[in-house]
């Protein structure tokens, strides 16, 4: 036997939206309507529900009427790349006339081939905001796991150049050191040289002033002692004009 088809109209009819971040509980409405002449019963089913509260879940929509149902998802880590397998079913059945003491034992008694459904898939999205970062967050890993793999790869050859070049780079620092170490050794000699030089002059100017300085102090002494010897034949003409005066008086 064929099922009934459904005679609530289900808005939306094929699927329930839930807009993240899903830090919080993400509310989606799904509206009843029966556009019947007779009492519906429903009743909200789902393949998740630990993961959803939906309020109400069963009750009857009377002819010509509607019920707005709410159906709240728990807050939880999402994961872009995890499918989504959630799933909701809205079960009807038209009621009986006259009172019905226990909905519960309605659906319990009824007859499956009474029963009629519908059933809506879940579909979470994110703010455009978080998607665009998402996909920026997943290229950059993709690019680091694409850097990483280019690395281990290549990393024997990488790693031989990098070490002639680092070989390279001392046998080089060492040159430039032995250069420079070569040079200030020239110019210590070279300093050395002005100095013992400097030395000698200084040595030949100082015996130079030595000797000046001992022919200037003997000569004055030279010219007095010339200064006080007197000529011999001065001293004897002085003797003579002294006895010939001194012989002058005496006669």
């Amino acid at each position: 036997m064929s099922k009934l088809e459904q005679v609530l109209a289900l808005e939306p009819a094929y699927e329930l939206r839930f807009r993240g971040p899903f830090t919080d509980v993400v509310t989606a409405d799904l509206q009843l309507s029966n556009p019947t002449e007779k009492r519906v019963c429903f009743k909200v089913k789902t393949t998740a529900p630990k993961k959803y509260c939906v309020r109400p879940n069963s009750g009857i929509v009377d002819p010509g009427s509607k019920v707005n149902v709410a159906v709240m998802l728990q807050p939880f880590d999402y994961d872009p790349s995890e499918k989504n397998k959630h799933k909701f079913m809205v079960q009807s059945m038209f009621a009986p006339n006259g009172p019905i003491e226990s909905v519960d034992n309605l659906w319990k008694e009824a007859a499956p081939e009474t029963l009629m459904d519908s059933k809506l898939r879940c579909v979470f999205e994110l703010p455009v905001e978080s998607t665009v970062q998402n996909n920026l967050d997943t290229s950059h890993e993709d690019n680091t796991k694409v850097k990483v793999a280019t690395n281990i790869t290549s990393s024997p050859e990488k790693q031989s150049t990098i070490k002639a070049s680092n070989v390279e780079s001392e046998l080089r620092k060492t040159t430039e050191e032995c250069k420079r170490l070569h040079s200030e050794i020239n110019q210590l000699r070279h300093e050395n040289s002005t100095l013992k030089e400097s030395e000698v002059r200084l040595r030949k100017v100082a015996i130079s002033d030595t000797v000046k300085s001992g022919s200037v102090s003997h000569q004055p002494s030279t010219q007095i002692q010339q200064s006080n010897q007197i000529p011999p034949y001065i001293l004897l003409f002085a003797a003579l004009l002294f006895g010939f005066i001194i012989g002058k008086f005496i006669l």
